[in-house]
């Protein structure tokens, strides 16, 4: 059965659609099965896979409502080498219905069940917000990867997405882990990036991920062609970055799997 990882943090700009473009497309590299579903009615993660997501008839917004499965709604990517189930403006609308559903906060985890066992991981790009979609993601997932931007108010944020993480562990979803924390845009001629990651390894120890995404242009470049950075420029340290971040989750996957064993 697929490793459901929610990427999420309330606060925008930490490279949270960005993580999950490239993670995604590097475990593919890996040859892992993958499946990134776009759970932001800003629809950045289709659009950064060359997709117009203004062109969607069916989204993540329609599988929420049970208007479409997952198998309707997918796109296969097949440059990228993993699926796409994308999303756009449909899900604000979708979130708005679903406060009047039973269950609402279970919907996206029922949706899933029938296609967990096609894939190898399944990640979900959560809005930047503690909304309801939020919720969907969370509920739905084995565990919640959080890009953390090393600067002064990232642990107060980081707090408030934890105490989030906790709430539903306890009321829906008691398998929840707190996957990994992945520091991003990182400066190393900032003190102030230094001195926050150094915290992070102090509170949270093997929690933070070794792999540390580093500021770098053809990151940003990459999703105006509509492309992961690793398929825009390989060999750029962005690239190589999440090459590292995918060898690692795997390897902990690895290890996980063996002392469960």
């Amino acid at each position: 059965m697929g490793r459901v990882i929610a990427v999420a943090n309330q606060k925008g700009g930490v490279g949270k659609t960005t993580t999950c473009v490239n993670l995604a497309f590097a475990l593919a590299s890996a040859k892992r099965k993958v499946l990134l579903i776009d759970l932001d009615p800003q629809g950045n993660a289709t659009m950064g896979l060359g997709v117009d997501s203004r062109q969607q008839e069916i989204t993540t917004g329609e599988v929420l409502l049970k208007e479409a499965t997952m198998l309707e709604a997918r796109i296969c990517l097949t440059e990228m080498g993993f699926d796409l189930i994308p999303g756009n403006t449909a899900l604000t609308a979708a979130e708005v219905r679903l406060m009047d559903e039973l269950a609402r906060e279970r919907r996206l985890r029922d949706m899933l069940d029938p296609v967990r066992d096609h894939y190898d991981y399944i990640l979900i790009d959560c809005p930047p917000s503690l909304s309801m979609l939020t919720v969907n993601g969370l509920t739905a997932a084995d565990g919640v990867l959080v890009p953390i931007q090393c600067e002064y108010y990232a642990l107060e944020g980081l707090t408030s997405l934890l105490d989030t993480v906790e709430k539903i562990r306890d009321a829906v979803n008691p398998s929840l882990q707190l996957e990994g924390l992945l520091r991003t845009m990182f400066d190393v001629r900032n003190n102030l990036s230094t001195e926050v990651s150094n915290q992070l390894v102090e509170h949270f120890g093997h929690k933070v991920y070794m792999t540390v995404i580093p500021r770098n242009v053809r990151l940003a470049e990459a999703p105006s062609f509509g492309m992961p950075v690793m398929a825009y420029d390989a060999e750029s340290k962005g690239a190589l970055a999440y090459q590292r971040l995918a060898g690692e989750l795997t390897r902990r996957e690895s290890i996980g799997e063996r002392r469960a064993g």
